[in-house]
Order: C-alpha cells, then structure tokens, then sequence
C-alpha cells in the first residue's frame, strides 16, 4: 500500500519512544493530549522520506549524526504562530517604564549598552518589536549607545523567516500606525519588510534553551521567554527560570506568557505584575 494514500497511526510504544526523544534532546514535555497533533505533523514527514512506517523513521533518527533529522522533528512539532503586539501589555509596560529605568539606570553607572533577549523567538515578530521600542526609547541619543537584541530560537524555518523579516497584513495589524509607518517598507501583496535599521540591531541564532549552560560572556537587562515554558515541565521550567535569571542584569526583567507562572519564591526575582519580574540580587 502506497504512503501517499494510506493513514499512519502511531502506536502507544512508538509515541512514548518520540515523547522521551523530544523531552531528552529539547525538553519539552509531551502530553497524551498532543497525540493526535505529533501523528499528524510526522505522518507528512513519513510520506516526504519514503519512510513505511514510525518505527523506521525513529531509526534513523537515532542513526542520524549529522542531528539534521532531529532539527526537522522539532520544527514539525513546535508551533510558530506569532503576531505583532502579541500580549500587548507587556510591550507597554516595556515602553512606558522599564526601558526609562533602565536608560537612566545605565547613563547613571556611564555604562551605555542596553542588552534584549528574545528567548523562544519564533518568526521574529517579538524581537524585531523590542528593537523598535528601544530604538524609539533612545530618540535622538540611540547613536550613542551601544544597543542589541539577540533572537534564538531552536527551529531553523522559524529563525530562517524571521532573518528575512516580511509579513503580511495579519502579523502586522495589532501594530501601532506611527510604527507601521517607521519601521516598515510596503512590499507588493500586502505583504511589509522590515527597515533594515531595525534588522541591524538583531542578531539571531539557534539555541536549544535546554542546554546546560548559555555561550553569554554579558549580562541582559531585559529578558522576554513568553508561551514556551508551557511545553516544559516543572523540573525544566525551573532549571531554565535559574539560568535566566543568572544571565540576568541587577534589576533586569524577566517577562514570560501570560498563561505561565514561575510562583513568587524564586530567589532573586521579584514578582512585579502578572507574567513579569525583576531580579533583585539578596544579599
């Protein structure tokens, strides 16, 4: 029976055998409820490869050096719906008094550098963002510092769209007009191109979050790691909320999804408003 016709079911060893593979390789934590979802998503992987059933394809995963047939896993199974001004209360929160704060924070100690990290970046809709209301937070003095957002993520498509930085009326229509208007170049079909001035500020690269240690030799003042630590359990949510936090700048922010919660007896964070914290070093 041909591939292309028939439907593949994934049997109760072979989901357990993929659910331990995400978790051990990427961390995320597969629940009965995403059965449906991975045996959709990888059944097109199955009929792309000639592969004849799941049992073949773990195989050569696991026989697979290069990780290049793991990266493509992650991609199907991972979700990169994203939008401009996604949980908008956090960018204004950002614009309105964090990134004053620590402007004047920085100049007081006669350190001009502003460092972002949009951890968990998808299709760069969020890190683009955060370069643009930095960029507006400085005004006239944006020559003067020395600023960057860094962007990862551990899908290669998503960090592959956001490098190229177009979108179409949907991503951009919870956007403001003055920053449509400033930070956009209007292609044909609906479709907007980020200025390259913005493109400029960000850097982006893979990195897998559940790694045991970040390759950062400088701290962050703000970190955004928002809707991916709900694909984790406890024990790897908490791992990930120390490193953050150890990559932290003194009196930095940490803002993750609205729908997660790091409770308020993580040591060093502050518990500022729902989904947002500050470090505060103890002493």
């Amino acid at each position: 029976m041909n591939l292309m016709t028939m439907n593949v079911s994934i049997t109760d060893n072979e989901f357990t055998q993929i659910r331990e593979m995400i978790y051990s390789c990427f961390g995320i934590n597969l629940t009965e409820q995403k059965r449906s979802l991975v045996e959709g998503r990888l059944a097109k992987v199955l009929r792309t490869r000639g592969y004849s059933s799941f049992e073949e394809y773990f195989s050569n995963l696991a026989n697979d050096d290069s990780g290049a047939g793991l990266l493509e896993l992650i991609d199907r199974i991972s979700t990169n719906h994203t939008f401009f001004y996604r949980e908008a209360e956090h960018f204004d929160y950002l614009q309105n008094r964090a990134l004053p704060a620590i402007i004047e924070r920085q100049a007081a100690t006669g350190d001009r550098t502003i460092r972002i990290w949009s951890a968990g970046c998808s299709s760069g809709e969020e890190s683009y963002l955060l370069a643009m209301l930095l960029r507006e937070a400085l005004g006239r003095e944006f020559s003067k510092w020395e600023v960057a957002v860094l962007a990862t993520d551990i899908s290669i498509s998503a960090l592959e769209k956001a490098e190229k930085g177009i979108y179409n009326n949907l991503n951009v229509s919870k956007l403001p007009d003055f920053l449509l208007k400033k930070y956009f170049m209007k292609l044909k079909d609906d479709e907007y191109n980020v200025v390259p001035a913005i493109k400029q500020m960000v850097v982006h690269r893979k990195l897998n979050l559940v790694r045991p240690e970040y390759p950062f030799r400088k701290k962050f003042q703000v970190i955004f790691c928002r809707n991916v630590m709900i694909y984790f359990d406890q024990v790897t949510r908490k791992n990930l909320v120390d490193k953050f936090t150890m990559h932290l700048d003194s009196k930095g922010y940490l803002f993750v999804g609205h729908s997660e919660t790091l409770g308020r007896d993580n040591k060093n964070l502050t518990y500022v408003k729902p989904a947002l914290y500050q470090h505060e070093i103890q002493r």
